[in-house]
């Protein structure tokens, strides 16, 4: 009987792990082991992307990629993990119980943006997490048109100053001017915990944002927290009142609840720890990549976020490990030395850093023509043929993105 591999998530982290995973078996001329994807669906949702117009085009398909390098697809949602018992639960497509069970397994199942249950009404924001949830804002703004001209229906609150809502809030202007004339006075504001504008992504990319908002008529209300949500806006800690017909969650990201299933550290984000070659500690044959690891990147204390530029990394290494740990091979460690950030000012431009104390390098024109090539190319799958799907999948590749 073949040995199996199982990866839950077909995001970043879950993509790259099968790929690279497939690529060791392929060195290694090995038949005898198989490779499952188990996901809702074979479709990379390119989700560093969801905060711009036309996002249902912000996907995908990996079906005829899986096909090319020899992966099996499963479609379904994992519910529960049982580790002693090696196998996981899921609904399949026709919302039928069943499971599969794993000689090692990767979970991939991401992070999800959390509504707090203490903020009343949160439920009416919009968010920009999933491709639904990102369409489904994209269709209400499209629609306001058809809403009486009110300074609310031409108001859009972003609760959140960090890479999210910042990308966001700043793509907004032209978004709202495309549904509702050139000419339309817009109101975009954003509400932070932060005491300074940008502050959560430090001191030397600040100002850049600060130079942003002020192009594009972005307000910051800094030191501020959103306490309730309406359909009519939002309600602030200082019992402040923001009227505006549409409100963006971006903030309170979480870990994917599977984690809790396994028996084993978690940090603050609910991410699983593991050591350097992306094995949950405590755990001999389950690897956790992309959002659900607390990973170090480094031998200086630098640890995983939660972007694409990470999982990407964190992917191909989850997948060259666990199959090396099945065949008995040397592992190679994660490293990921290397920190970039590019950050998305709508039309101001752009901004590009490095480091992880974020050293400007490349703003406006210029650092907008390389977000546009991380968005549109970089960040996509390889092609749907096996030696180049294989060979992009190398865990020594450095991830710039």
């Amino acid at each position: 009987m073949k040995k199996q591999i199982l990866i839950v998530g077909a995001g970043f982290g879950g993509m790259w792990s099968a790929l690279s995973a497939a690529r060791l078996l392929d060195m290694h001329d090995r038949t005898d082991v198989e490779i499952t994807v188990l996901a809702p669906a074979a479709v990379l949702g390119v989700r560093p992307r969801f905060y711009e117009q036309e996002v249902h085009q912000m996907q995908s398909p990996l079906g005829p990629l899986f096909d090319a390098v020899g992966v099996n697809f499963i479609r379904g949602v994992a519910d529960s993990i049982d580790v002693a018992g090696k196998k996981v639960g899921y609904s399949d497509a026709n919302g039928v119980k069943t499971s599969l069970n794993y000689d090692k397994l990767v979970l991939a199942t991401g992070s999800r943006v959390v509504r707090p249950t203490s903020v009343p009404g949160v439920e009416h924001a919009f968010d920009v997490d999933l491709i639904d949830e990102a369409t489904r804002l994209e269709h209400h703004i499209k629609a306001l048109a058809k809403q009486p001209e009110s300074a609310a229906r031409n108001t859009v609150v972003v609760a959140g100053g960090g890479f999210t809502g910042i990308e966001t809030a700043t793509e907004m202007p032209a978004r709202l001017r495309a549904a509702l004339g050139a000419d339309a006075e817009v109101n975009v504001i954003i509400v932070d915990r932060g005491a300074k504008i940008g502050a959560a992504l430090g001191e030397n990319i600040s100002p850049s944002i600060v130079d942003a908002c002020e192009a594009l008529g972005v307000q910051w209300k800094t030191n501020a927290a959103v306490s309730a949500v309406d359909a009519d806006g939002v309600t602030l800690a200082d019992g402040q009142r923001i009227d505006a017909k549409t409100v963006v969650w971006t903030v309170g990201v979480r870990a994917s609840s599977l984690t809790e299933q396994i028996p084993a550290q978690r940090d603050a984000y609910g991410r699983l720890h593991v050591d350097r070659n992306l094995k949950v500690i405590g755990q001999d044959d389950i690897f956790a990549t992309g959002d659900t690891a607390y990973a170090a990147t480094d031998d200086e204390g630098n640890f995983a976020l939660m972007t694409c530029q990470h999982a990407i990394a964190l992917g191909r290494s989850a997948g060259n490990n666990v199959a090396a740990d099945l065949l008995g091979e040397a592992p190679i460690p994660y490293s990921q030395v290397k920190y970039v950030t590019c950050l998305d000012l709508g039309a101001w431009g752009a901004v590009y850093t490095e480091g992880w104390d974020r050293q400007v390098k490349l703003i406006k024109e210029e650092a907008k023509q390389l977000k546009q090539q991380i968005n549109s190319v970089w960040i996509y799958p390889p092609v749907a043929e096996r030696e180049a799907a294989l060979a992009a999948a190398d865990p020594l590749i450095p991830v710039v993105a």
